[in-house]
């Protein structure tokens, strides 16, 4: 990864690229919303699909904005500030939220602690190195690193709710243990955050590696 000098190029606040990446904020509260009234305030599984079907939706404008900019050559100096930001925003708030009811606990915490701290680092760095005029470009790899958060986060906040949906008498898809259930959708999302965090990891020390040269400016 190389750090490059960056002019901002002008561009509509209204575009459509960014009307999807405005969507993915707002998705953030509804999402975390539904997750919140579901498990704390116990209104029932159905709050998990509709908080799971907007996470995927708002994970899917997450490929679309950058595709329909690139396509339509409205890529601007904002989209590329607010496309990471609100990608950050909807990890963050649903890993916090995860972690709250347990669906992330004991040592997986420390996987959402990473992809956490990584954000907040990396976020840093970027906004010191916008002062010297200075862009690290997103690479192909942490693009994957985000579509891997998001998919394991996915299977977390389907969680429970999709385990109610496979049939006990099929063992490829649940395995029962005595009275214990093992979490198919949970097992599956914690070892995706993993990955991920080791993922995260790695394209956080690129992206540091990258700025270093400029850090003492």
């Amino acid at each position: 990864m190389k750090a490059v000098t960056s002019t901002p190029t002008a561009g509509h606040a209204f575009a459509l690229p960014n009307l999807l990446t405005y969507s993915r904020i707002v998705a953030v509260p509804v999402v975390v919303g539904c997750m919140y009234w579901s498990d704390i305030l116990q209104a029932g599984l159905w709050l998990r699909w509709v908080a799971l079907f907007i996470f995927i939706v708002a994970g899917i404008t997450d490929f679309f904005d950058g595709y329909v900019a690139r396509l339509w050559g409205q890529q601007t100096s904002f989209g590329r500030m607010l496309d990471p930001i609100a990608d950050k925003l909807l990890v963050s708030s649903c890993l916090l939220m995860l972690a709250a009811n347990g669906e992330i606990r004991g040592w997986s915490l420390w996987a959402a602690i990473v992809i956490l701290c990584r954000e907040i680092l990396v976020s840093g760095l970027r906004e010191h190195l916008a002062g010297l005029r200075v862009s690290v470009p997103v690479t192909r790899l942490a693009k994957w690193k985000t579509v891997l958060q998001l998919v394991a986060i996915g299977f977390l906040i389907g969680g429970e709710a999709v385990d109610h949906m496979l049939p006990l008498s099929v063992l490829s898809y649940r395995l029962s243990f005595g009275e214990e259930i093992w979490p198919v959708a949970t097992t599956i999302g914690l070892g995706l955050l993993w990955l991920s965090a080791l993922l995260t990891l790695y394209t956080g020390y690129d992206y540091f590696r990258a700025g270093a040269r400029h850090l003492n400016q």
